[in-house]
């Protein structure tokens, strides 16, 4: 997470917390002249279009007093989806067990053995420390940098329906 996104978090979840959601985490993506900030939020049972309404809502009224952002921006207030992105450690501690999509940042060295060339994987996510991430593919465990994670999913199988 670089500097601008941890700034954010760190003055919106708290609200998030008070409001009685989880803050899952937030993307702060550019868009060319405009900035987007895109802020994923959870609780127990789920979340609703109003639920995202009532957050967003809190949420813009501290960026106006606060303004974090330079120039312009969007905001968004999403549910994590099916497919829940993962933002950390914590995630990946969470969700050991589960299939999980992990995209990987180029590696340049050929001591990267195996994952050398690798830019996704999917897996079952087997273990996490603070330095790497293990994921069962296809029956073999790949042990993983998180430095070398660009983004990591939850992974839903998608199935034929029946015919």
């Amino acid at each position: 997470m670089n500097n601008a996104a941890f700034q954010l978090q760190n003055l919106l979840e708290p609200t998030i917390t008070a409001l009685g959601y989880e803050f899952v985490g937030l993307e702060l993506l550019g868009q060319g002249h405009r900035e987007l900030i895109r802020i994923y939020i959870d609780r127990p049972g789920g979340v609703g279009l109003d639920d995202c309404a009532r957050v967003s809502i809190q949420i813009s009224g501290i960026l106006e007093v606060e303004d974090p952002i330079r120039g312009p921006y969007t905001l968004e207030v999403s549910s994590p989806g099916l497919t829940r992105p993962l933002f950390g450690i914590r995630d990946f501690r969470r969700f050991i067990g589960h299939n999980v999509l992990i995209r990987l940042t180029p590696d340049a060295s050929a001591s990267a053995g195996q994952l050398h060339k690798r830019r996704k994987i999917i897996g079952v996510l087997q273990a996490a420390d603070d330095k790497q991430i293990i994921v069962r593919e296809a029956g073999q465990e790949l042990t993983i940098p998180l430095e070398r994670v660009s983004k990591a999913n939850l992974h839903v199988e998608h199935q034929s329906p029946p015919r």
